[in-house]
């Protein structure tokens, strides 16, 4: 055990003896403190939640290149009326769809309010869009061209060639149905939903998440419920509680019940069956919004972490037999609060997978360190996790904060995972009740694992000086400059495509996945080692917030001038391993 793990363990467990006392104590003694309202600033906690920036601080910056690049987009056209679907979306996802090494981008949108009759959609300028990456630095939007522009009130979007034809074929989820385009090649796509069996699976559909599960070779789909939500217009001007806040009825995912999981498993000629209650996965009592596959026990099984809004989150452990158990609480992360947004990553680069969690106001984010190596046990182990968001400088700076897309990503290339959070009130803004309030985006920089993460938002573009209504978010280095770039859905406003500008200074890899029995990269382990330093990333792990990451694992390798050691550990099996290879380029393992 490390010293750093000696410390974070000792604190977590004598830190939590003595806030019990503490407050035993503070019970006899004070009288019952004033609720915290959101947005309240509260001296001594809200009015000092920043850390200082630090020495040693990256000189990068981010600058938003939507428009020139040809992205004109402009999330949900309409009017809100005042509906919880309307304001939970949209996310985004990377893929490069024609196989030009390019990432391209599809988007999902909310084409128009709930109240909209039929012929009022249609006639909408709203709708999913799929931008074509020219290569250049640039896009062109081909949606009408390419077949895949749902119109409706559309959630997630994800990438997985599901038919092992060597082409990504695309799944989107909305307050309604799921959608299933296959990718015809040519640039076309075919809506395959009812041949597949999902047209009749109805319901609000949220989060998806692509993983072999079985391990047959073939990609397997889960799909985030959220809650069965219904209209009633008489309870469109009552107010309810979500957790101590008052918000309109309609708008509290607490008014309704949650919705079932769904798992789709693949049958391998072209159908999927729906799954979850039979492998244990259904998660009936929580109200879904991400859910990250990532093998988080290292038995080369991937397991399923599912973050729920006002209800308890869960993770279920693969048991290689089509089943899981579900080990929530076993494991420490049955955590009760608003959870959105989801990330999985080594944050501090021990070989397991840790967690991130983004929240609703006054909860903080968590951040669920994977103890699996705390002993110093390097084989599969009794998961254990607890959340140190406080100790490494993540917790209490989101506590005024709602937080969606996220990712672990190592922007400035120093070999350490970074993290970045769209935040985007659920609360109306006050000068105008038809928006939702904007906030400021996140930048965390991770100075080390000992010390944490520093929000450098302030000095990183005057893009992090702007609020937004942040959603989803997708992760890329869409022009191939060698850092990662950021995609933003902006609620009821343009997009933001945040240029990477210095990351790349320091040296990189990037290591693209060609397996031959699945024919699709997700679940793929990739380690590498370089200069004395060991990093993992899981292809497909982090899904934000109802949206994808490219296909691809992106290092950074700080002063290091050579990879050691790539080794690919692929989804459905078989490992193969590269040696002394040179940084700064894009290399493919084929398997």
């Amino acid at each position: 055990m490390t010293r750093r793990h000696r410390l974070i363990l000792r604190h977590t467990l004598l830190g939590g003896s003595l806030v019990l006392l503490a407050s035993g104590a503070l019970l006899v003694v004070r009288e019952r403190p004033k609720s915290y309202s959101p947005g309240e600033r509260v001296e001594g906690i809200t009015s000092e939640l920043e850390r200082g920036i630090p020495p040693g601080h990256p000189a990068v910056r981010f600058v938003d290149v939507a428009r020139q690049a040809g992205i004109t987009f402009r999330h949900f056209p309409g009017r809100r009326s005042t509906q919880l679907p309307e304001d939970m979306g949209s996310g985004a996802a990377w893929g490069d769809y024609d196989n030009d090494g390019d990432a391209d981008l599809y988007v999902c949108d909310i084409a128009a309010p709930l109240t909209a009759t039929a012929a009022e959609l249609a006639a909408s300028p709203g709708g999913n869009r799929l931008y074509r990456n020219n290569g250049d630095g640039t896009f062109t939007d081909v949606t009408a061209h390419a077949g895949v522009g749902f119109k409706g009130v559309a959630m997630a979007a994800a990438w997985a060639d599901y038919d092992n034809d060597s082409r990504l074929d695309l799944a989107v989820t909305s307050y309604g149905r799921l959608v299933l385009y296959r990718n015809r090649g040519g640039g076309t796509f075919e809506d395959v939903s009812r041949a597949a069996g999902l047209a009749d699976l109805r319901g609000f559909w949220t989060g998806a998440s692509w993983a072999d599960y079985d391990r047959d070779g073939y990609a397997d789909l889960y799909i985030c419920g959220y809650v069965k939500y219904a209209w009633r217009p008489e309870l469109s001007g009552r107010s309810s509680k979500q957790f101590e806040a008052l918000v309109p009825f309609t708008l509290n995912p607490s008014s309704y019940p949650p919705e079932r999981n769904l798992l789709l498993r693949n049958n391998r000629e072209g159908t999927f069956t729906e799954s979850a209650a039979k492998a244990g996965v259904q998660n009936p009592g929580g109200r879904s919004l991400s859910a990250a596959w990532s093998d988080f026990d290292g038995d080369g099984w991937p397991d399923l972490y599912i973050a729920n809004d006002v209800s308890d989150n869960a993770m279920y452990r693969n048991l290689g037999n089509g089943r899981f158990e579900d080990i929530s609480h076993k494991a420490w992360v049955a955590d009760y609060r608003g959870a959105m947004g989801l990330a999985a990553g080594d944050w501090d680069n021990d070989g397991d997978f840790d967690i991130f969690v983004t929240h609703w106001t006054a909860q903080e984010n968590a951040l669920f360190w994977n103890m699996r190596f705390s002993q110093g046990v390097s084989k599969p182990a009794e998961l254990k996790f607890t959340d140190v968001a406080d100790m490494t400088g993540l917790g209490q700076v989101s506590l005024s904060t709602i937080g969606w897309g996220t990712s672990f990503f190592d922007y400035d290339h120093d070999g350490r995972l970074d993290l970045f959070v769209a935040n985007g009130s659920t609360f109306q803004d006050e000068t105008d009740p038809s928006r939702l309030a904007p906030m400021k985006n996140f930048l965390f920089w991770q100075k080390s694992a000992g010390e944490g993460f520093f929000e450098l938002g302030r000095i990183s573009g005057e893009v992090f000086a702007q609020a937004h209504v942040g959603r989803g978010a997708a992760f890329a280095d869409y022009d191939n400059d060698g850092d990662i770039d950021i995609f933003v859905v902006n609620h009821g406003g343009a997009p933001l495509l945040l240029r990477n500008e210095g990351g790349n200074a320091k040296p990189w890899l990037k290591v693209r996945v060609r397996p031959t029995q699945s024919r699709t990269p997700v679940g793929a382990l990739v380690e590498i080692e370089a200069g004395g330093m060991r990093q993992v990333r899981e292809i497909g792990s982090q899904p934000s917030y109802l949206s994808q990451n490219a296909l691809e694992a992106h290092f950074g390798l700080g002063p290091a001038r050579q990879v050691d050691r790539v080794r690919v550990r692929f989804a459905a099996g078989g490992v193969r391993e590269l040696k002394r290879v040179a940084p700064n380029q894009a290399v493919t393992v084929e398997q």
